[in-house]
């Protein structure tokens, strides 16, 4: 038996108890109810909706259509997709080594997954800086702006909380960052300088599915002070881009 299950374990803990529903929803399925799960799990239900009120309102579990049960949230197969990011295949990798022995700048592959950016493969000569951020936070990186750019409704990706301004230099206005938006979605290339991080540029590309959908970004980062050279580069980059996007999505 589960350890987390055992209705004779003593002190079973909130975070143990919400792991338990989400796994319980999973097993049941969509539509399973309050009283289903409290019930297989041995929660009083009172606790049972109390945390399964918590999962709703962090969106890792939805209501159905009718309010009598539940299924599993945007952010919990936000998290199975991370998990489960595509493996880069051997042409794929021997075509990126190509790409970064023709630059002297960090080349970096991303995805994109439901609401954030994932390195999907990092140069092995200089490592992703400011990553934790970059991945984070959609608005200062050059990755995210991208992404944000192929949505039509781009502002429901970003947090509800005001946006963070990591460097004097972020841009942190709604009104701002529209414009900004505006204009990597009519140039098909993003460009950041000193707003993720105090010296940092990145300039990135998309790259496409087969259906046409940016599902990623190839990126070149260097020192702000070589901006103008990031820049110059981006038409190389849209071509290695075609070219990788049917080794990868």
């Amino acid at each position: 038996m589960n350890a987390r299950r055992d209705p004779n374990r003593h002190h079973p803990t909130t975070v143990s108890n919400s792991l338990d529903i989400l796994e319980t929803v999973a097993n049941l399925g969509l539509g399973v109810s309050a009283k289903e799960i409290a019930a297989a799990l041995h929660l009083p239900p009172a606790t049972a909706y109390r945390l399964l009120n918590a999962l709703v309102a962090e969106e890792y579990l939805v209501r159905t259509a009718d309010l009598r049960g539940f299924g599993l949230g945007a952010r919990l197969h936000g998290l199975i997709t991370t998990a489960s990011a595509p493996t880069l295949c051997t042409a794929a990798l021997r075509y990126l080594d190509g790409v970064r022995a023709e630059v002297r700048f960090a080349v970096h592959l991303m995805s994109f997954q439901t609401v954030s950016v994932r390195v999907l493969d990092a140069d092995p000569d200089h490592p992703v800086r400011a990553e934790r951020e970059l991945v984070r936070n959609l608005h200062a990186s050059a990755a995210g702006r991208l992404m944000l750019a192929s949505h039509s409704s781009w502002q429901k990706l970003l947090p509800a909380t005001p946006l963070r301004r990591l460097t004097p230099r972020t841009i942190v206005s709604l009104a701002e960052l529209d414009e900004v938006i505006a204009t990597v979605r009519r140039n098909e290339f993003a460009l950041q300088c000193d707003e993720l991080e105090d010296g940092l540029a990145c300039a990135a590309v998309p790259i496409r599915n087969a259906d046409g959908d940016t599902a990623g970004a190839l990126c070149i980062a260097g020192p702000t002070a070589r901006a103008d050279v990031l820049v110059a580069y981006s038409d190389m980059l849209r071509t290695h881009a075609d070219k990788l996007a049917p080794l990868i999505f």
